[in-house]
């Protein structure tokens, strides 16, 4: 069995390759030549999609590199961490890629050459996406990590690994400061989104380098203390965001208007009130996300508790 000094006979490595890293290789790769051939007419939304590609493309082939020449000894934590929770990433963010890409922006465009290639590149996105998810379990299975605890096969870490990904879209739909610049509630909200996946991100890191138990206390705790917060953040900007973004009173908008970058035509541009309701939607499915991860810690500590000697 493999150990953190360890890997597995290198005779398996292009068993994974040819099934897994060549397919996200190839899918990653030819979804990103095909939008990039569209010129002017992929629009932001498809600079952003190629951006997204482009670095699982090359993440990818950075985790090819170091496990064929057999570096994955020489890094200070358990590297087989590391592909394993960008497998998860990248099958989350290609899949959203995926639906992001065909709802705003394929369906708009005339059929033509460059309604096909951007039909062709989100098949391409939704295949890496399944391949990325395989890829995750492939490891697991590849490397027999029955001893060999991996954060991201854990319900917290696959929690974790949820709540910085939703964060990091709602990120991505907050691109214009234009959406929030103009109101200090919707300012917090923005700084709510910041620190909750700032803490969420730590904890990840701090469990993938295999740090968390250096912590003066208790890791459950910890863990639960960081969650609480996090909910009670969230829950102020599910409050917030919707109220001041929605409501005529506060100066919202509570209909989707009919013009400017919100016409049911091309507009290479994402409508703004669109991003809101985004945001607000995906506000609410972190908060849900960080329900269960307290649910889940509470339940740690009440365990620990009980479990606790009494004096007699």
């Amino acid at each position: 069995m493999p150990t953190r000094a360890t890997a597995p006979d290198y005779d398996d490595f292009w068993g994974g390759f040819w099934y897994f890293r060549l397919p996200e290789l190839f899918s990653t790769c030819v979804a990103f030549s095909l939008v990039a051939d569209m010129g002017f007419e992929r629009g932001d939304l498809g600079n952003w999609s190629m951006s997204i590609w482009c670095f699982c493309f090359a993440m990818t082939l950075i985790i090819v590199m170091v496990e064929l020449w057999r570096l994955p000894s020489r890094f200070p934590f358990y590297w087989y961490n590391f592909p394993v929770t960008f497998a998860c990433y990248a099958a989350l963010v290609c899949l959203s890629t995926s639906i992001i890409y065909s709802i705003a922006y394929v369906q708009f465009l005339l059929y033509g050459p460059s309604r096909d290639r951007a039909i062709a590149a989100t098949a391409f996105s939704c295949i890496a996406s399944v391949v990325y998810a395989l890829d995750a379990a492939w490891v697991w299975d590849w490397y027999d990590l029955t001893d060999i605890p991996c954060y991201v096969h854990t319900v917290p870490g696959l929690l974790k690994v949820l709540e910085t990904f939703v964060a990091g879209v709602i990120f991505a739909f907050l691109s214009s400061t234009s959406l929030y610049l103009h109101q200090p509630a919707l300012e917090w909200c923005v700084a709510v989104y910041s620190i909750c996946f700032i803490l969420a991100a730590v904890v990840l890191l701090l469990d993938l380098g295999e740090r968390e138990y250096r912590l003066p206390v208790p890791v459950p705790i910890f863990q639960l203390v960081l969650t609480l917060l996090s909910v009670l953040l969230c829950i102020s900007a599910l409050v917030l965001w919707p109220l001041y973004q929605f409501s005529e009173e506060l100066g919202g908008q509570p209909q989707r208007p009919s013009d400017g970058d919100c016409r049911d035509e091309l507009t290479y541009d994402m409508c703004a009130w669109d991003q809101r309701l985004a945001v607000a939607v995906l506000t609410a499915i972190n908060l849900l996300v960080y329900v269960a991860d307290l649910v889940y810690w509470a339940r740690q500590v009440s365990v620990g508790t009980e479990d606790q000697p009494r004096d007699s």
